[in-house]
């Protein structure tokens, strides 16, 4: 069992444990493995994270690039849903449709697999509970509710979806039959954990399950990292789950369980002006490119944001990486800005001096035993090198290989910037956190999140979000 709690951070959770008032949290943590510092993918965003973590990939292999992104093909803006305002200029449709189909169907890159299918090949079951993020083998024919249908793109609002064995998303597809989701689109908390229950009452619990707790990240951009309200709303949930064995050791004797945040936060400052980093400002001498409308000729730039961290498309090919580049040093909230040329990329900051250049294969070897070529400034990314070529990190976890997988994660020449913590971004009807908290960014805040493995004494090899695709594959070949 992989329980996903959404925007669960190692502090927040070592509080409420350590204090008594997560007891079941405080039970796994006692009775199994802590890791405190898994790196999570980037951006540090929900459907980028679930794609690396269900395929095993960053995201140059699994082709999500974000929550909102550019199709430079197709000349569209790709949104999952980043907020209201901005989903609505969108177009509600064209969002939903996204969400509900195209993400699994069609931006999901087919050149790799995801755990559900893997294991379908080796007839092994399993169940997604409450993930957008779920292609499976089986062929499942899933109905809209009639008052959503209209804001669909499915002919009388039932499309056919590739699934798990066992599928929960919502109003969509349901594990209970009387089960009444108390979302839409999914459930929350007690939801999910009934749906959980359901199955382990009637023996039906599958080789693997998922499940994703979605509450808790709404309410910590709003109330700021340390919030431990729903920390322990889910482990009372949890606690249940538990009592329904004859004891917690037997729980953990009949099962492997898995509790994972999926992203930190940072802290967001309390000043609208100084802390939420304008990009129409930024770049007020270029034309860019509307959402609510279809591209044109004259537009120069596009904008998708996804919190702290933002894509910058340079539309017009006249126009060079360095006109928007200088505009984006001059900035000192915005610490990281990278680009492609070639095989090489560079970072620079509006923080730091200098340039730091690198490229896949070479000398230096990293903790994860991934090889670079890289030269130049090494502060910039806060990287360290030994006499013998190691590289280690500091605030930004694993960033060579993230930072490369989103800047080759789709067609397109693009920038990638990175706020400083405390900061956002902002374009057009992009939501804001302001005295609250955000992610998305490499920052070590948001990228390192905590893992909980109770009922094995295995490990996986790294403690990355990418790496457990194949640890529970691994497990499960065992058994």
């Amino acid at each position: 069992m992989l329980l996903n709690i959404d925007s669960l951070m190692p502090q927040a959770l070592e509080v409420a444990a350590q204090t008594g008032r997560a007891p079941a949290l405080q039970y796994l943590m006692e009775n199994g493995t802590y890791f405190s510092d898994m790196v999570t993918s980037f951006p540090a965003m929900s459907v980028t994270i679930d794609s690396s973590l269900l395929t095993g990939t960053y995201a140059d292999q699994h082709r999500i690039p974000g929550l909102h992104w550019f199709d430079t093909r197709n000349k569209e803006f790709i949104n999952y849903g980043t907020g209201f305002r901005e989903t609505f200029r969108i177009g509600m449709r064209r969002s939903i449709h996204n969400m509900l189909y195209r993400l699994n169907h069609e931006h999901l890159s087919n050149d790799v697999t995801t755990i559900y299918e893997d294991l379908a090949k080796k007839g092994i079951s399993s169940a997604s509970i409450n993930s957008f993020v779920y292609r499976g083998n089986k062929a499942q024919r899933l109905k809209t509710p009639k008052f959503l249908s209209s804001f669909t793109q499915f002919e009388n609002g039932e499309w056919v979806a590739n699934v798990p064995s066992i599928f929960s998303l919502g109003a969509f597809s349901k594990i209970r039959p009387r089960g009444l989701p108390t979302e839409i689109a999914a459930g929350n908390y007690k939801y999910v954990a009934k749906e959980l229950r359901y199955l382990i009452r009637r023996k039906k619990l599958p080789g693997f399950t998922f499940c994703i707790f979605q509450d808790m990240d709404l309410r910590i951009h709003f109330k700021g990292p340390m919030d431990l309200k729903l920390i322990l709303k889910i482990d009372r949930e949890i606690q249940k789950i538990f009592n329904m064995y004859t004891s917690w050791d037997e729980a953990i004797s009949k099962n492997i369980w898995m509790v994972i945040g999926d992203n930190g936060h940072s802290a967001t400052g309390t000043n609208h002006r100084k802390y939420v980093i304008d990009l129409r400002k930024t770049f007020k001498k270029f034309q860019i490119a509307r959402i609510q409308q279809k591209v044109t000729k004259k537009d120069q730039i596009a904008l998708c944001v996804n919190q702290r961290m933002t894509l910058i498309y340079l539309l017009d090919q006249k126009l060079s990486y360095n006109e928007l580049i200088e505009q984006l040093r001059k900035d000192d909230r915005i610490d990281v800005i990278a680009w492609k040329n070639g095989q090489d990329i560079h970072v620079v900051s509006g923080v730091k001096d200098g340039i730091l250049t690198f490229r896949r294969n070479g000398a230096f070897t990293d903790v994860y035993n991934q090889f670079w070529s890289i030269e130049g400034a090494l502060d910039i990314l806060d990287l360290r090198l030994t006499n013998n070529q190691f590289l280690s990190y500091g605030d930004y976890p694993d960033a060579l290989a993230r930072i490369y997988g989103s800047l080759n994660s789709h067609e397109g020449r693009y920038i990638i910037a990175n706020a400083k913590p405390g900061y956002e971004f902002k374009a057009q009807s992009t939501p804001n956190h302001i005295s609250g908290a955000a992610h998305g960014s490499l920052h070590r805040q948001e990228s390192n999140v905590p893992l909980i493995i109770a009922g094995t004494s295995d490990k996986p090899e790294y403690s990355r979000i990418v790496d457990l695709k194949e640890y529970i594959l691994s497990l499960l070949q065992r058994d």
